[in-house]
């Protein structure tokens, strides 16, 4: 037993032995390889450290483009020198560049002398009153109470006419003559009753003188002086027929009738023609005396209530910058069943003419109520819209800028400012047109 157990134990000693020099000689055997080898391929192939470098160039470029496109590759790829450099640019003088460029193109540059010859007025934001308006639309019309729709108020034939449609015409002045034989037969019947009181009025100087000399009785005086008054009469009443024809008791053609003007006035309609048949109710000439017009609006039941006669407006034209106040004098009393509004008026001086009936307006009732002062107020010239946006020129180093606001209530002088702009900040009260028409050429130029 103890012997196999020492032959077992001593086998395993004699193959590590082995195992180890079978290492050793197979390590030495492949360190001969490799440097016998590399030296035999070396001096049998002289090509050998070229092709290596070949290889090596080509494994670090295998799947890239050579160095000659490589400028090419990284061009079109964006890349480039000028991607590197804008890469290589802060971010912070990139932005602040930005920023000055775009302060710059908003700016319109204007020296003192260039803001004085365009009419540009600067003068500071201030608080001021703002009365709310309330505003209606209306129409300028004739005044009828100085307005005239002229008949002939008898039949008759145009003879001649002297006044032409749009003339200036003064009161008494003739603008037609007609020829009618209505006129013709009252001015005879005129003229008979006239030499019937002559007469009449001798009969009765005579029975008078011989009354008085005690030859005839006082019944005859009586009867003469009888006989005179029935003529005086009938002297008078053929006169007041002439003259509610329009007709004078002239001694001239008794047919002739004279269309004349009433008042001081313009022509501003013509019916009538030489030589044209007229009946006594054809409006022939509308006389309007423009010197003072109506502006005319239409009332909501609901807004009655701050329309009263003797409240102070403003009319404005629709098609100009026409202004004018007045009172309204008059405010019906009836609402339409139709239009549901009731109608209600403005007298108008109009001395140059520029009122002219049809005109559309725009009515606004000013309020008599004394409302807090808004702590900041412009003039309403200078709101223009920029970008959409109501804005304000303010007046800045070297020229304005366009500033955005926020507008509350107007009286159409005074707009009031909530948000954008500071109490006493200087702006463009007037020309600020000019300012927007500026801003727009120097856009148009940076844009190109």
């Amino acid at each position: 037993m103890t012997k196999p157990s020492q032959t077992s134990s001593g086998n395993p000693g004699r193959k590590n032995i082995i195992a180890i020099a079978i290492v050793i000689a197979l390590g030495a055997a492949g360190a001969y390889l490799i440097l016998g080898g590399g030296k035999g391929h070396s001096s049998g192939d002289g090509h050998g450290h070229e092709q290596k470098a070949a290889q090596t160039e080509d494994d670090g470029h295998g799947h890239g483009p050579s160095d000659k496109d490589a400028p090419k590759a990284a061009d079109a790829k964006g890349e480039g020198a000028p991607a590197k450099a804008a890469a290589a640019k802060p971010e912070g003088a990139a932005s602040g560049a930005s920023g000055e460029h775009k302060e710059e193109a908003e700016k319109v540059a204007m020296t003192d002398a260039q803001i004085q010859a365009a009419g540009i007025k600067v003068e500071p934001s201030r608080s001021a009153i703002v009365r709310t308006a309330l505003q209606l639309p209306g129409e300028i019309r004739f005044n009828e109470d100085r307005t005239a729709h002229m008949v002939p108020r008898i039949a008759g034939v145009v003879e001649s006419v002297s006044a032409n449609l749009g003339q200036q015409v003064r009161r008494g002045q003739v603008l037609a003559v007609l020829s009618s034989v209505g006129v013709s037969e009252l001015r005879s019947e005129l003229q008979g009753a006239q030499r019937r009181r002559e007469l009449a009025q001798t009969t009765y100087e005579r029975e008078r003188t011989l009354f008085e000399q005690k030859i005839s009785p006082e019944q005859d005086v009586l009867q003469a002086r009888q006989a005179l008054r029935e003529a005086e009469i009938a002297v008078a009443n053929a006169s007041q027929k002439l003259q509610t024809l329009g007709a004078s008791g002239g001694t001239g053609s008794l047919g002739r009738v004279d269309l004349r003007a009433p008042f001081d006035g313009m022509v501003v309609e013509k019916h009538i023609s030489i030589g044209e048949a007229v009946r006594e109710d054809t409006s022939v000439f509308t006389l309007s005396d423009l010197s003072t017009v109506w502006a005319e609006m239409s009332v909501g039941a609901g807004d009655l209530a701050r329309v009263r006669v003797g409240e102070r407006v403003r009319v404005r034209a629709g098609t100009s910058e026409a202004t004018a106040e007045g009172t309204i004098s008059f405010v019906g009393s009836l609402i339409g069943a139709q239009t549901r509004t009731a109608p209600a008026r403005v007298v108008l001086s109009n001395p140059q003419g520029a009122w002219r009936p049809g005109l559309f307006v725009t009515v606004e009732v000013l309020t008599n109520d004394q409302s807090t002062p808004s702590p900041v107020t412009v003039s309403s010239e200078a709101i223009q819209t920029v970008e959409e946006k109501p804005s304000v020129f303010v007046k800045v180093d070297g020229g304005f800028k366009a500033q955005p606001v926020r507008v509350g209530r107007s009286d159409g002088q005074r707009v009031e400012i909530l948000e954008g702009l500071q109490a006493g900040e200087p702006y463009a009260a007037d020309g600020s047109f000019v300012l927007k028409s500026e801003q727009g050429k120097s856009s148009a130029t940076h844009t190109h």
